[in-house]
Parts: C-alpha cells; sequence; structure tokens
C-alpha cells in the first residue's frame, strides 16, 4: 500500500511501541503534525521551547525505561534541541530526537531555516540520520531505535526534509535489523567474574560504588544481594541515588563533591572499590591521583570505553549490570566485615553532614526533609540544577528504586519542569515533585503552560534564595565573597503561578513548610510553593577543586566565646 512519509514516521513510531512525543510544530512538519489525526495512539505534548522537548523525552525515558521521543522543526528548532540531546548524551538516557529538514533540493543552499543538524550533534549522538530517501525512512527509524536502546542507552536523531515527508513509498518497516559493529556483550567474560568474587572474598575493606547503570539495568535486588550477602557499605552516585534503598543499615549515600564525608573517606580508606555501572567521572572522584589510593578496582560497565579511561581498574568486567551482578553472587562466599563498618560508623558519628540546624527562617534543608517526611518517601523528584539539587540528592532518603531524576553529567539549569512533565506522562499514578531552584526554573518556567494543558498534578517546591546559588557559594568560598552577577531579580513566583492558572503560596518561615507541603498534597492538580530560604545557605560537604575526596569542607563549627 503506497504511503506518504508521514504515514510510515507515524506508523513505524507505533511498531517501536511509542505511546507519546514531546513536541513543537514548524513549516516543514506540517505534513507530519495535519497527518498525526490519522494516528490518535500517538499523544503528542505541546511543550513551549523545544529544549523542554528533549528534557520531557529524558525524563520520560529514565522513568520508564522506554525510548523517548521529541520532535522539533528544521533551523532553531532542531537546534534549540542540542542541549536537550547532549544531557541525554551524557547521562546515557534512550531518546530518538526527529526534525525536519529543508526540501532536498535546498539542502546545502543556506534555505531559510536551513542547519546541518546532523553535523552539529554528530558529537553528542550515538549515531544520526539525514533521510534523503522515502524507502530508506522505515529502516533507518529501526535502526535509530535499536540502537538509542541497545548497549549504552542514549540520544540518535533522524533528520527529515520536507519533500521526504511529502513523498510516497511502499516501503514496509523491517521486522529486525542486523547492524555491523553493533554486538553489545551483555554476559560479562568468566573469568573475570571469578577474578572479581576472589577479590571480593578476600577483602577486608571493600566497598561499592553504585551508579546509574543499576538503575539503567534494574538489577536492584542484584545489588541488594551482593552488597548483604558479603556484607559491603555501598555509596552511589549523583545519578545512581535509588538503585539501594538509602534507609537500609549497608547505605553510606552519595559520594563526590557533595558526597556523605564518610563516604568519601570510606573510599579513601577502603582496600577494594567494586565499582557497578559508573564512569567515574570528576565529580566523584575528587583528584583521580588520589582516588583510593590503597584499592583494587572492580569496574563493570558495558560501555567497554569507560573502562580505564578515568581511574586504573585491576579487573574490568565489560556486560550488563544485572546479568554480571547475578553471576558473581553465585561465588560471594558470606561474610562479616565489622572492623570495617566500626571505623565507618565512628565516622559518619564524627561527620554527621544530614543534621538540620533550628532556625525561624526557612531552610532548604528542612524543606527537603519535610517532603519526604509528608510523602513518606513515595515520590519521585525531579530537580534542575544548581544548590537545590544537593539538597534533593542529600536531605530526601531514597529508598525507592529509580526516584530521583535530574541532569548529571551536563549540569543543565532548567531541567527540571520539562523533566517532571515527561515524568509524571511516563508514570501517571506517581507524586511527582519538582525541585527547582529560582534561578533554574527561570530557564525553562515558561513549561507551567504545558503542565496546565495536560492537567499533570505535578507539584513544584522554588528553594528561593535570590542567588544563583552554586556560584555564589563559590564566590563566598574560593572568590573572596566577590559577587559578581550572581544576586537575581526574581519575579513574583505566586502570581506567575496563578497567571497560568497554577494554584500557589509563599512560605517563608518554618511554621509555614508543613502547612504549604500538606496543601499541596491534599490538591488534586499541579501546586506551586514559593520557599523564600536563606539568601546564603550553603552545601556542605564540599570537595574543593582540585582536592582529593578526604579533603572535604564542612559547616563550619559556630565560634564559642571566651569568657575569659
Amino acid at each position: 500500500m503506497v504511503k506518504t512519509g508521514a504515514q510510515v514516521l507515524c506508523e513505524c513510531l507505533i511498531q517501536e511501541g511509542v505511546e507519546v512525543i514531546f513536541g513543537f510544530p514548524g513549516g516543514v512538519l506540517l505534513n507530519l503534525y495535519d497527518t498525526f489525526p490519522q494516528y490518535p495512539q500517538l499523544r503528542h505534548v505541546l511543550v513551549r521551547h523545544e529544549q523542554c522537548a528533549a528534557h520531557a523525552a529524558d525524563a520520560y525515558a529514565r522513568i520508564t525505561g522506554k525510548v523517548g521521543v521529541c520532535l522539533a522543526t528544521s533551523g532553531p528548532g532542531s537546534t534549540n534541541l542540542v542541549t536537550g540531546i547532549a544531557n541525554a548524551c551524557l547521562d546515557s538516557s534512550p531518546i530518538v530526537a526527529i526534525t525536519g529538514q529543508v526540501a532536498t533540493p535546498f539542502i546545502g543552499r543556506d534555505a531559510f531555516q536551513e542547519v546541518d543538524i546532523t553535523g552539529i550533534t554528530v558529537p553528542i549522538t550515538k549515531h544520526n540520520y539525514l533521510i534523503l530517501d522515502v524507502d530508506n525512512l522505515a529502516r533507518s527509524v529501526k535502526e535509530a531505535f535499536y540502537i538509542a536502546r541497545t548497549g549504552r542507552p542514549g540520544p540518535v536523531l533522524i533528520d527529515i526534509p520536507k519533500d521526504i515527508l511529502q513523498a510516497k513509498t511502499e516501503a514496509h518497516y523491517p521486522d529486525k535489523i542486523e547492524l555491523l559493529g553493533s554486538k553489545t556483550k551483555l554476559f560479562g567474560h568468566p573469568a573475570q567474574i571469578k577474578k572479581a568474587a576472589e577479590l571480593i572474598n578476600a577483602a577486608k575493606a571493600p566497598i561499592i560504588i553504585a551508579g546509574r547503570g543499576v538503575n539503567i539495568s534494574r538489577a536492584y535486588d542484584d545489588l541488594k544481594e551482593l552488597a548483604e550477602k558479603a556484607q559491603i557499605p555501598v555509596v552511589t552516585t549523583l545519578l545512581g541515588i535509588g538503585c539501594f534503598p538509602e534507609t537500609h543499615v549497608l547505605s553510606f549515600g552519595m559520594l563526590g563533591m557533595h558526597g556523605m564525608a564518610y563516604a568519601n573517606k570510606g573510599i579513601h580508606a577502603s582496600d577494594l572499590v567494586i565499582a557497578i555501572g559508573m564512569r567515574f567521572d570528576d565529580r566523584a572522584t575528587g583528584v583521580i591521583q588520589t582516588f583510593a589510593p590503597n584499592a583494587k578496582i572492580i569496574h563493570i560497565d558495558i560501555d567497554p570505553a569507560e573502562i580505564g579511561k578515568n581511574i586504573r581498574v585491576d579487573v574490568p568486567i565489560v556486560g550488563d549490570v544485572k546479568n554480571i551482578l547475578k553471576a558473581l553472587n553465585e561465588q560471594i562466599i558470606p561474610c562479616e566485615h565489622l572492623d570495617w563498618f566500626r571505623r565507618l560508623d565512628q565516622w559518619r558519628h564524627d561527620h554527621p553532614a544530614l543534621e538540620i540546624r533550628d532556625a525561624e527562617g526557612c531552610l532548604p534543608q528542612y524543606v527537603i526533609r519535610q517532603i519526604y517526611e509528608a510523602t513518606k518517601g513515595d515520590a519521585v523528584l525531579v530537580t534542575g540544577v544548581g544548590q537545590h539539587q544537593m539538597w534533593a540528592a542529600q536531605f530526601f532518603y531514597y529508598d525507592k528504586p529509580n526516584s530521583l531524576i535530574t541532569s548529571g553529567g551536563l549540569g543543565t539549569m532548567g531541567f527540571e519542569l520539562p523533566g517532571a512533565v515527561g515524568a509524571q506522562i511516563g508514570c501517571p499514578d506517581e507524586n511527582v515533585w519538582c525541585i527547582a531552584g529560582d534561578g533554574s526554573i527561570q530557564m525553562t518556567i515558561q513549561e507551567l503552560a504545558t503542565i496546565v494543558q495536560e492537567n499533570l498534578p505535578i507539584k513544584i517546591a522554588i528553594l528561593n534564595n535570590g542567588y544563583l546559588g552554586m556560584v555564589r557559594q563559590w564566590q563566598e568560598l574560593f572568590y573572596q565573597k566577590r559577587y559578581v552577577h550572581t544576586q537575581l531579580a526574581s519575579p513574583d513566583f505566586v502570581k506567575i503561578a496563578e497567571a497560568y492558572g497554577i494554584p500557589a503560596v509563599r512560605a517563608e518561615k518554618k511554621i509555614d513548610v508543613i502547612p504549604a507541603i500538606q496543601q499541596a498534597m491534599d490538591y488534586e492538580g499541579p501546586f506551586l510553593i514559593d520557599f523564600v530560604v536563606e539568601p546564603e545557605e550553603n552545601v556542605f560537604p564540599i570537595v574543593p577543586p582540585g582536592a582529593a575526596l578526604v579533603e572535604f569542607l564542612e559547616i563550619p563549627k559556630p565560634k564559642v566565646q571566651s569568657i575569659r
């Protein structure tokens, strides 16, 4: 049966199980948008900026485990996707970005709204396509989804010229494909797994670092089995949060620049580091030369390019985390490490990073803790980037798997609001909280309109300190308090929310916090709370740039005046 390229694309998406597309229309996509009503199975969510389409697709992919799809027109529409694509690339999120392109006769002639989006996105996609023949469209879509979800997940872009969407074809969607060089190693080498088991069984002070790979592989039970069987403490990366229950006795929180002091000290003193689905980025390791100086390293990851890239590795194991942990657990001998845990517990006692001081004002740490208490941990938190991201990582206990959705590798301000849209649409029954900074949310605040249009019951908590908080903190600690262009003249967020049709309240004191959170939770639709927090509150601990993990700064202790 003869069909247009637009019809072929829609039917290919349905074949791949796509239910939601986050997009924004434009001239070269009019044939596709005119075709959408023929396919009611495809839900189109109209975002208010193309960057937000990519972020929403990214968060949708993380929360559901499916491939997220975003759509933008040619020129500025496609370039607006770039930040979101780069974010998905660094955080290993499977998305397919579809862009419109000028008609094929005009490519390379600087036509209106023409950009070489495939050339632009080469460094930030696993692969990309420019479709020059409608007969190749179906196969390219099949390949794109396969590549996005296979191995280490990531973004793929398909650029489709206007005339290809209009052209006719009899092409059919292929049942399967085989790509040269695309074979992913799913099961670790038995000899390497045996070596790892031997090191674990012999270790006196082992520690596990669990990363996003555990969340991607959904290897929660397998990780827990390893930790409990061998009695090994578990720390996580920022994107690994939620892969191991944080109220578990073996949990020692997040490591790294703003990780727990006792987690960092544990890494430094360990004799064996078992790194699972993480890539040893600089925020996790501090100065590489000082990382785990006395430890042997086991590194489990599906991407062989990550093995040995940043940290020397004694036992590399390439494959899917879940499969490897299953095989590894069979060779683990149950044991205890009482002396090791005594040291770790002493460090936890000596460095109580999660204590919240008493204050009449609205402390951001207290806000996050009270959201945890009110939800009893049964929530998905989506954050932007800045101080609020770190407080959300530190003061909410993530026992629920995969319950923190945030921008890690790229550190993208503005991720929170469109990310919350994607997470809520992906899991409509989840209690989704958007944790925002007053600087971060203004990057993408227009998505309040999307929330209203889609009737999403997202709760939005703005930690409003009147600054670009994390940059201001660095200026305070490392630039002698020279605050240059970090103070914000923020708008009235309550009035802005109400202008979009979202009820909102402001909380300025400690006594306002719990009632405001409860009011938000009692309301069935979207709700915004503007928490006016202490303006110069800092995130601690912090590992200064160029320092080792154990060279952290903690909350300054109050000076005691002498009576003499």
